[in-house]
């Protein structure tokens, strides 16, 4: 997994996670999210009389997965006791986890419906206000979940969900210094899993591998006790295969998503891992296979691109034509940012590099991290603006990453804005820390590197 799903998938995990044992608007007011329409949404008739919050929260979920179940589960409980807060917070929870494993943005009205049922009664319900935090988070409302999380923090300085909450915001505002001041105070309150994991990725987007490795064998450490949810600790034995995956270590890497696998079979980001490992080594069927089914289980936009990548390399363009076109409906729908990165990096023509740079202009005023600077950057170069193109650059690489793809990036930046010397420098840079770091970013760099090639794009 890259950088560019890297995040939202960490956020969802980690903060359901930490709620173990038992976000927009001011106070209780209900979230402005997505218009993506669930398919849970009609309401059971017996549900007919319910207020609108309820027989949302009550929706069906008409699945077979395991978060379906949770849901199913959770609503039963709800049905037993509407009074209890905390069984429409568990609800809320399970409808967080239908979202994020369909890749359905309209699930989280579910959830946020379950949070609004709590503040009607409680306005300053801290768990049900994280809720609606995590909702914020995951509908892009990035400034509001952080002004959210700032009250929650007033008033429940010892709530770590809420420092987690503002540290995620921060972090896909581009706030780095302030994203680890909410960590560590996380961390501090409560020295677990879900803090420890924001530790190692905010560590290792800092260039601090060393350290990135100790916070997430702390998380793992942390988690083996008393979980009876074995999905944190699947995540993040992704998360640290991811960073083996970086170095260019794919051994270390496979041997990590396969601990991920031992806890839930068929993990979605985990076979995505096990794809990307199979690439490395030339195997494009297996790979194809690995993405296929990571695909059906979780239809994320990256999950296709890659899926589009290993079938055009075994041989299969009808494969991966479907592939592609499926990065390019569903990126328009849930993820402009990567649809931007997939556009500029195939670079098929003029008219996708300007709706590339379009889409990453777009995304740019909602989130300023790392990657919406970089997908901004390349777009740039791909439509000939170097000069700013450099400066978006500069900025994506200021924390020192240790992305070869942000490497490389770059690099190829850098030889267009005519310093070819350093741009190579990067580029053979990259090469060496993930020789497979991607496709067509590999074959492009390559002939970067060839002194018979052109190094303007």
């Amino acid at each position: 997994m890259t950088r560019s799903c890297l995040t939202v998938t960490l956020l969802a995990a980690l903060a359901v996670s930490v709620f173990s044992g038992c976000s927009e608007p001011k106070g209780s007011a209900k979230a402005d999210l997505p218009p993506a329409v669930p398919a849970a949404i009609p309401a059971a008739d017996s549900d007919a009389s319910l207020p609108a919050n309820q027989r949302l929260a009550l929706a069906k979920a008409t699945g077979t997965t395991l978060a379906d179940k949770s849901v199913t589960e959770a609503q039963k409980n709800v049905r037993d006791n509407r009074a209890k807060d905390d069984a429409w917070i568990v609800l809320g929870r399970a409808w967080v986890r239908k979202a994020r494993e369909s890749a359905d943005p309209g699930f989280y009205l579910n959830a946020d419906a379950c949070a609004a049922i709590v503040l009607e009664r409680s306005p300053d319900q801290k768990l049900a206000l994280d809720l609606r935090g995590l909702v914020l988070l995951n509908g892009h409302k990035f400034d509001e979940a952080r002004a959210l999380a700032v009250q929650v923090t007033h008033r429940h300085p010892e709530d770590p969900m809420a420092w987690g909450t503002l540290s995620d915001a921060y972090l896909e505002m581009g706030r780095y210094d302030e994203a680890a001041d909410a960590a560590q105070k996380m961390v501090d309150l409560k020295p677990n899993l879900p803090s420890y994991s924001r530790a190692s990725h905010l560590q290792w987007l800092r260039g601090d591998v060393v350290s990135a490795r100790e916070s997430v064998r702390r998380a793992l450490d942390s988690g083996r006790a008393g979980k009876t949810d074995p999905e944190p600790g699947a995540w993040v034995f992704v998360q640290a295969a991811t960073m083996f995956w970086h170095e260019g270590d794919y051994e270390g890497a496979d041997a990590g998503f396969d601990k991920a696998l031992e806890r839930i079979v068929d993990y979605a980001p985990a076979n995505v891992g096990k794809g990307r490992v199979a690439m490395a080594k030339g195997d494009a069927r297996r790979a194809a296979e690995l993405f296929e089914r990571a695909w059906k289980v979780s239809p994320l936009v990256e999950t296709a691109w890659l899926l589009g990548d290993a079938r055009e390399a075994a041989g299969d363009a009808k494969g991966a034509a479907e592939a592609y076109a499926n990065v390019e409906r569903e990126g328009r729908r849930t993820d402009p940012r990567t649809l931007s990165l997939f556009l500029s990096s195939k670079a098929r023509s003029a008219a996708e590099a300007e709706d590339a740079l379009k889409l990453a202009r777009e995304e740019y005023e909602v989130r300023k991290d790392i990657v919406t600077e970089e997908a901004l950057a390349w777009a740039l170069y791909r439509t000939g603006h170097i000069k700013e193109a450099k400066a978006s650059i500069t900025k994506a690489r200021r924390l020192g990453t240790p992305d070869a793809r942000l490497m490389f990036h770059e690099g190829a930046i850098r030889i267009a804005a005519g310093e070819p010397a350093t741009g190579k420098r990067l580029v053979a840079a990259a090469l060496k820390k993930n020789p497979a770091f991607d496709v067509a970013g590999v074959r492009e760099a390559k002939a970067m590197l060839d002194e018979r090639t052109a190094t303007n794009p």
